[in-house]
């Protein structure tokens, strides 16, 4: 048994940050509650000591919000203008790191003795792309890599670009890498053995396969589309998640409303090997269960949660239930009980 918890818009009906149950047995999710009141929570992330922390915003003001393992607040940090869109957690620095693809710039925070944030440094973005999205800088992502070096996406500007990071969240850009014009690069995750990183591109539904030199270097691989040929609508992936094994990688295509299922082979590449409908409108988010036997898709449209069982062997997806009711859901965190 394990807990998933939900980042949600609140645009309608949501009220903030839920949680449920999911029986790994099953595959069966239970018992929804609201665990805290907050309007846009829509990313979190948790600490190694069980802090959460998540996008927050209030009137028109946006900024991050934290919670102690109790889940009781602790602060929240906000200034003028939309919120941010994604969290980032350096466990060595204790550093907590905002991506805010409306205001192009990736904010630094420093953790507390009680696990609160203090605001210590602001990356500001420059640059635009020909996109009709692309009129400024959209940072949409910022983490940090396995050598610890911080890194951002940029969608505005197709630009993957890395940094050196002191205690004090202080930062030093090392390299740019940039991606192809109009491509938006949304998200990163690493290959857990190999030094590969997939990125996934928002604009043009590609993923890109980089080999990762360490210190904050990449160079180009492969790219491979997240859709098969025939599709000519409109599609906007979101999510990008790899098995702990290394094998499969998986991506959430909105528009098309689909998962895309990759096999990654000893050469380096990955092989689309299904492209798989989630029943549901905008799968913005997506998750592996603790033993992964499962992954389960958060929709921000039609309020449901797809889950799907696994095949471990193939990596291919068979749906398990569809009609697990969370309103507005953008992003799911899994955590295993005791």
């Amino acid at each position: 048994m394990e807990e998933i918890y939900f980042g949600t818009y609140t645009k309608r009906q949501s009220q903030g940050i839920y949680k449920a149950d999911f029986d790994n047995e099953t595959g069966q999710l239970s018992n929804l509650e609201l665990l805290a009141e907050q309007e846009n929570p829509t990313y979190l992330t948790f600490s190694p000591d069980d802090c959460l922390y998540s996008i927050a915003s209030h009137q028109d003001q946006g900024g991050v919000a934290s919670y102690s393992a109790g889940f009781q607040p602790l602060n929240t940090v906000l200034e003028d203008g939309a919120a941010p869109c994604h969290l980032g957690w350096d466990d060595k620095r204790d550093l907590v790191f905002s991506a805010n693809y409306h205001t192009g710039q990736a904010l630094v925070y420093k953790r507390q003795a009680d696990g609160s944030l203090d605001l210590v440094n602001r990356i500001v973005h420059q640059g635009s792309g020909p996109h009709a999205n692309q009129g400024h800088a959209r940072v949409h992502f910022a983490d940090i890599s396995p050598d610890h070096y911080l890194l951002t996406c940029d969608l505005g500007t197709d630009e993957l670009t890395s940094y050196a990071l002191n205690e004090t969240g202080l930062v030093q850009p090392i390299d740019n890498y940039k991606f192809p014009a109009g491509s938006g690069p949304r998200h990163l995750t690493f290959h857990p053995i190999f030094k590969h990183a997939f990125v996934v591109c928002e604009l043009d539904s590609s993923v890109h396969n980089l080999i990762y030199q360490g210190c904050g270097n990449f160079e180009a691989y492969q790219v491979i589309p997240t859709l098969l040929d025939d599709y000519q609508g409109f599609n906007a992936p979101a999510a990008i998640k790899v098995t702990s094994d290394g094998w499969f990688v998986y991506v959430s295509n909105r528009g098309h409303n689909s998962i895309a299922c990759y096999r990654f082979i000893l050469d380096g590449y990955i092989h689309l090997i299904d492209v798989v409908p989630t029943h549901g409108e905008t799968p913005r988010d997506i998750c592996l269960s603790a033993d992964e036997n499962y992954l389960l898709v958060a929709h921000q449209d039609s309020d449901n949660v797809t889950v799907f069982r696994r095949n471990l062997d193939t990596g291919r997806l068979s749906e398990v239930s569809h009609d697990f009711q969370v309103p507005e859901a953008v992003c799911l965190v899994n955590r295993p009980l005791p």
